[in-house]
């Protein structure tokens, strides 16, 4: 079962891999096939990670709004932390919220991302997996990061280049993961009391414990897979930073600065709109029905004959 179920994943990674190494073969530059194959599976996977992303958004700003509840219930079973967390868990049961939400879009991509670790790693043991058997896994093999072979990796590697750039897409993606995630922790959640929080303490906890995991364990990745993580680390960065840019939850630093720039832009933002898109200014009565036609000045038009 497990076997079929793996075999599935390295058939679906080395697919996406295998097409657009196809689809790019007229720019005869092996290099950019496959890179680019691997950026492709990124954008692939993320997209459709998408109801994920928005259940994730959709957990976090519900714990925000059950803060008031669990600080009931920490100040009331203060004493006995079994009950506590029974009734916590009772609490995210009834809205319907997790407090892991925020892992897992991370989980969800877990078995993507060893698919393609053991995918790359079969290339330098010039070993057949999935798609990649024969002239593609030639080709694979053959393929480059900036003189890094895809397949290579930090420890495995006694090529200076390899390690150079090993070195510089594992600082890289270790510090877009921080980054990130403190983008979510200054700029997208609401101010709260950081003692007792569980919530706060969990981004705190992932705020560092991400990108030192990443460091240690990136010198046993490939190129190939540190490209795609830190290609999913930028996907990241600019999805979080567009929802709290465009839509911030409540009481957010972010949501803050709309709100004033909204109030600086005047009593233009005060106006609404009709179901089918125009504009209703306050104190104007909203028309209905047909047009009223102009009326047209009858004396006037005797008086000019």
């Amino acid at each position: 079962m497990l076997d079929s179920i793996l075999n599935g994943l390295y058939t679906a990674v080395s697919w996406v891999l295998v097409t657009f190494h196809d689809l790019l073969a007229f720019t005869n530059n092996t290099d950019l096939q496959w890179v680019v194959g691997i950026i492709a599976l990124v954008i692939l996977i993320r997209i459709i990670l998408i109801p994920l992303f928005v259940k994730q958004i959709k957990s976090q700003r519900a714990l925000t709004a059950l803060q008031p509840h669990m600080k009931v219930i920490q100040k009331k079973y203060k004493d006995d932390r079994q009950k506590q967390s029974e009734e916590m868990m009772k609490l995210y049961k009834e809205h319907k919220t997790n407090p892991f939400a925020s892992c897992f879009p991370i989980l969800a991509q877990a078995p993507i991302f060893f698919a393609l670790f053991w995918v790359l790693n079969s290339i330098s043991q010039n070993q057949p997996r999935g798609l990649l058997k024969g002239e593609y896994l030639i080709s694979a093999r053959e393929a480059s990061f900036f003189g890094a072979p895809l397949s290579g990796t930090f420890l495995g590697s006694s090529e200076f280049s390899t390690k150079a750039i090993a070195i510089v897409l594992i600082i890289f993606m270790s510090a877009t993961t921080f980054t990130t995630q403190r983008q979510l922790m200054v700029k997208g959640m609401p101010k709260m009391d950081s003692s007792n929080n569980m919530m706060l303490q969990q981004q705190k906890i992932m705020l560092y414990l991400f990108p030192i995991i990443f460091a240690v364990t990136g010198v046993n990745f490939p190129i190939g897979v540190l490209i795609y993580w830190s290609t999913t680390n930028l996907w990241t960065w600019g999805q979080q930073y567009y929802v709290i840019k465009r839509n911030p939850a409540p009481g957010s630093p972010a949501y803050e600065e709309l709100q004033k720039k909204k109030a600086a832009k005047g009593p233009l933002d005060e106006k609404s709109t009709n179901a089918d898109g125009t504009t209703i200014v306050e104190g104007q009565p909203e028309q209905t029905g047909q047009r009223v036609q102009p009326k047209k000045d009858k004396k006037k038009k005797k008086k000019n004959r």
